[in-house]
């Protein structure tokens, strides 16, 4: 694997100052605490007392010691030397004249405050192991790795080795990392399933491309042939038994990454691994896009039902538009006759002949079949338009309902019921059913499942059915097992000892039980009370009633008015009040100080045992600036050292 992995950004601060360091920065890693300036103090000379400082909060910030303290930036000397009240930065010339006082002086620190070379036991290994576990279960770039080990050597105080050392142990464990996945992925397949993939690379005789570029590429096309096809893709995959393999020791996150690069290598490229690293990568391969070839075949379905409803509703509406005039006409004529007969003046034995000499028996019957014919239920969503879709629906579900396995949570087992009746009678031709489930037709399909006789026709139930697994299929009532994107999201639960292991602490943040039938009768009685109380009250409450004047009922709830505050209660109020004593913001949170002692687990960002005087008081003082948005100004006090200079 390559090396030379780091940006241009990561190589320029490495170890060294790249700029300025900013505000931040300065009060993180270059302040000076009571222990820090007692530790300077025992060097003689402001030159020596300035080099050490520069030289300790320079490890602290780079991870390891300067060659040369004259590099530092300017604001790091002067806002160093202030705190040592040194205001002549040239003196640090006499800093670099001996080599033994820098070799003496990192000793100290070294000791002191306890930084350890990388090569010492067992920092490189420590840091190794870590790194090679996130490279095990996580597709991290070598760059992020690089990252990720120079913040935890700056954390555990290890000086820093040179930069080509931590890219080569980087390098290493990616490496061996990737051994290990070949390894394992070559070793899970037998003899005849090794032959089969092989089998991949090959051009078949007559055709320009091998199976493997076949399989990689998914529908483009949303049409029933279309559908067909990304099913059978995905039963060729199958036919591998890659499924039946055991990958729990895998992570899924490798096999994501390998599908991913073999989705956009040459076939030639694979084709001259080595055995070992190509068998795992077509392992990889089968198995990533088998799951790839399902989603993308379940998505073609989803759209393509959604096509097919809006292609019928459109047809449906260029209908009703094409037969407006006709439906206005009848319309019209059956006003008047209504018109008619609620005329008070005719006589109501005189209305029926009235009404039969203006128009005949005829007109009034063709007006009748007309309206009867084109006006449509407030329910309708163009369902006769859809069932005409037949004919495009029964070249696709077929090869569905036998290619994939569906399963369901109790919320869809009347529509798993409807697909297991369509999937035994498969193709037969039979255009009336006999007992099919019928519980899950909701009432506007009724009208088109059922005929005059009340027996079920083919084409209205299962168009009814493909509508209602759709609905199915998004709401996951009705899930794919195999499937990433249609699967079951419940298998994404904890199970088994990983819940056992966190039920405890799920539980707590719940605030449940952890007994599962203590917890649910819990909620059960809660619920159950609750529903008592307001039945109790419901025909007494005047502000809540049921409108029954709609086809539905619907529960009306008026404003609450606003209660008074009875005498005694402002009364009460106002000598609670006057018994409080009236104390400043800042002294109450002083005393909660006093009496918690909160502020005394603020630590140093990179001294842990690091304190100066008075800094409760301090974290009080900020707490409070953020807490109010009144910012640090307010609250420095010049005569008071903890609240001297804190912004």
């Amino acid at each position: 694997m390559a090396v030379d992995f780091l940006t241009a950004d990561q190589k320029a601060h490495y170890g060294q100052y790249a700029g300025e360091p900013n505000e931040v920065q300065l009060s993180r890693y270059f302040h000076l605490d009571e222990s820090d300036l007692a530790f300077i103090a025992q060097r003689r000379g402001d030159h020596n007392r300035l080099g050490i400082a520069l030289q300790l909060t320079s490890v602290r910030f780079l991870g390891t010691f300067l060659t040369e303290v004259a590099i530092v930036p300017a604001n790091v000397k002067e806002f160093v030397g202030r705190q040592l009240l040194i205001s002549d930065l040239e003196v640090l010339a006499e800093y670099g004249q001996r080599e033994t006082t820098r070799r003496e002086h990192t000793a100290l620190i070294r000791k002191y405050y306890g930084y350890h070379d990388f090569s010492e036991w067992p920092w490189v290994f420590r840091l190794g192991r870590l790194l090679y576990a996130r490279a095990w279960v996580s597709n991290e770039r070598p760059s992020v790795m690089f990252d990720f080990a120079l913040v935890w050597l700056l954390q555990h105080k290890i000086l820093l080795p040179g930069v080509s050392t931590l890219s080569r142990l980087i390098s290493e464990i990616r490496k061996r990392a990737a051994d290990k996945l070949w390894r394992r992925l070559s070793s899970l397949p037998n003899e005849e399933q090794r032959a089969n993939l092989e089998t991949l690379l090959q051009i078949p005789e007559g055709q320009r491309t091998s199976e493997f570029d076949r399989f990689r590429k998914g529908p483009t096309t949303i049409s029933s042939p279309s559908l067909v096809l990304a099913l059978q893709r995905y039963l060729d995959l199958r036919t591998f038994g890659i499924h039946k393999l055991d990958f729990n020791k895998i992570p899924p996150v490798r096999l994501t990454n390998l599908a991913r690069y073999a989705g956009i290598t040459s076939m030639h490229k694979i084709a001259r691994m080595p055995q070992g690293r190509r068998t795992a990568l077509l392992v990889g391969f089968a198995k990533a896009f088998e799951t790839i070839a399902l989603d993308e075949a379940l998505d073609v379905l989803d759209m393509l039902i959604t096509e097919i409803v809006r292609e019928a509703k459109n047809l449906g509406r260029k209908n009703r538009l094409r037969t407006l005039k006709d439906l206005d006409r009848s319309a019209l004529t059956l006003a008047a006759v209504c018109a008619m007969f609620l005329d008070e003046e005719l006589p109501e034995n005189a209305v029926r002949d009235s009404i039969l000499q203006q128009f005949s028996r005829d007109d009034l019957t063709e007006a009748v079949s007309v309206v009867n014919s084109l006006a449509r239920p407030p329910t309708d969503q163009y369902h006769e338009e859809i069932v005409e879709q037949y004919g495009r629906v029964k070249r696709f579900l077929p090869k569905v309902l036998a290619s994939v396995e569906f399963a369901s949570a109790p919320a869809g087992a009347k529509t798993m019921d409807a697909l297991n009746y369509l999937s035994d009678i498969g193709s037969s031709r039979q255009q009336i059913l006999d007992d099919p489930p019928t519980d899950f037709i909701s009432k506007p399909w009724k009208r088109l499942v059922f005929d005059a006789d009340h027996r079920v026709q083919r084409r209205g139930y299962t168009l009814c059915f493909l509508a209602a697994l759709q609905d199915s299929l998004r709401r996951r009532d009705v899930y794919v097992p195999n499937s990433d994107r249609w699967g079951d999201p419940r298998s994404k639960l904890l199970h088994g000892s990983e819940w056992s292991s966190n039920r405890l602490q799920v539980c707590r943040s719940l605030g449940h039980s952890i007994e599962p039938t203590k917890a649910m009768t819990m909620l059960t009685n809660q619920l159950d009370a609750a529903y008592e109380h307001v039945a109790a009250r419901f025909d007494s409450n005047g502000s809540v009633c049921l409108d029954h004047s709609g086809k539905k009922p619907a529960l009306t709830i008026s404003n609450l008015d606003k209660l008074d505050e009875p005498a005694s209660l402002i009364d009460l109020s106002d000598k609670v009040t006057a018994l409080l004593p009236r104390v400043d913001l800042t002294e109450l949170l002083l005393e909660i100080q006093a009496r918690t002692g909160f502020a005394d687990e603020f630590t140093h960002v990179s001294e842990s045992n690091a304190r100066v005087d008075d800094l409760s008081v301090s974290i009080c003082a900020v707490l409070l600036a953020e807490a109010c948005n009144i910012g640090l100004e307010p609250l420095v006090k010049h005569n008071v050292p903890a609240l001297n200079g804190i912004d």
